[in-house]
């Protein structure tokens, strides 16, 4: 019989900071307190680089603080990441000099550097450039809306979450940027992210979770004495950043202040099936190891066998009761030969097969 072992802790750990990039004891002591977080990666929403974008403050402002997080760093204070752990977005600042080239010189980004996506295990994570000079546009007939939508309906990701900088709901300073009050919620999206206005804020607008994040570092603005009708909550009392917890049934938002004060917390769940339901085999093809899931309504009794195409079992990964809902294994692949195989879950009254190839 085959070992194979189950994977308890499976889950993406990132910050997202916005409005952060002005050297100094606010932006450092936010950085401390990320990267005591120990995330996997941090986002960033925007304005990366004040005042004016430039590439002779860029690795102060950027660089001095967030280093072991960017791949393929150059800068002066410290070793690179070996991949990249630092996805940022365009900010208007950024956009100041030479329309975000220093920015793209110094970042080693996806796709066309400005706009991209990118998936980390359960998120797939969909980075836009919302400042006007965007060559592709930013209302939503552009062409950078339309990639948005065309990659948001493509993706199979348990939480999609889009960020860029200029918020389409806001009560602060700046207010509501209606250009881009695209349909997320339509297009597939789980939460937007966004800075450009320095508070905190979560809001609902059309059944759809916003939040405006911009207290990175640079400054500190007023919220509006009367809300918009989309708010939910607003902080602007001290600097902090956003720590994202994804969980195969859940996604948990949490704003905390430099003082490691939690401000408020938000968790979109993921609706339990009503039967018991084996998903798909990811990856599928797979070399050395596949992820294998499956959720029950109820505590019951269960078995989750591989199965060769003879119809005989070549690994065990699960026999006895589990808790009702979201379970995770890793089937490691071992001596097994390549070929076609069958995940098979089963219970009282009910069986369910998925085709898995293993290259």
């Amino acid at each position: 019989m085959l070992c194979t072992l189950p994977s308890v802790n499976y889950a993406q750990r990132f910050a997202a900071i916005g409005d952060y990039g002005y050297a100094g004891q606010p932006e450092k002591d936010v950085a401390d307190m990320v990267k005591a977080w120990e995330p996997d990666f941090i986002i960033t929403l925007g304005d990366n680089n004040y005042n004016l974008g430039d590439s002779t403050t860029i690795d102060q402002n950027i660089g001095q603080y967030y280093h072991k997080y960017i791949y393929k760093y150059r800068g002066r204070y410290g070793p690179s990441a070996s991949s990249n752990r630092f996805f940022p977005s365009l900010g208007n600042h950024d956009y100041y000099t030479r329309n975000g080239e220093p920015y793209r010189d110094y970042f080693t980004l996806p796709g066309n550097g400005r706009y991209y996506d990118f998936v980390r295990g359960d998120i797939h994570f969909f980075a836009l450039d919302s400042d006007p000079a965007e060559p592709d546009g930013v209302d939503v007939k552009s062409v950078q809306a339309q990639w948005l939508r065309t990659k948001l309906a493509a993706s199979t990701a348990r939480w999609k979450v889009v960020y860029l900088h200029h918020a389409p709901y806001s009560s602060g300073a700046h207010g509501n940027t209606e250009e881009l009050q695209w349909p997320f919620r339509e297009w597939g999206a789980s939460v937007v992210l966004a800075g450009h206005d320095h508070h905190y804020e979560r809001l609902m607008a059309d059944g759809l979770p916003y939040f405006v994040n911009g207290l990175g570092g640079r400054s500190i603005y007023r919220v509006q004495p009367q809300p918009i009708p989309e708010s939910r909550t607003t902080f602007n009392g001290d600097y902090g950043a956003m720590l994202i917890n994804a969980n195969p049934d859940s996604l948990a938002l949490q704003f905390y202040t430099r003082k490691h004060v939690l401000i408020d917390t938000y968790v979109l769940h993921r609706p339990l099936s009503t039967t018991p339901k084996l998903y798909p085999v990811g990856p599928n093809p797979f070399q050395e190891e596949a992820m294998i899931e499956f959720s029950v309504p109820t505590q019951m009794a269960v078995q989750l066998r591989i199965l060769n195409t003879l119809g005989q079992e070549v690994a065990a990964l699960h026999q006895g009761t589990v808790k009702v809902g979201w379970h995770r294994f890793t089937w490691q692949r071992n001596s097994l030969p390549a070929g076609i195989y069958y995940v098979q879950l089963v219970g009282n009254g009910f069986s369910q097969v998925m085709r898995v190839v293993a290259l």
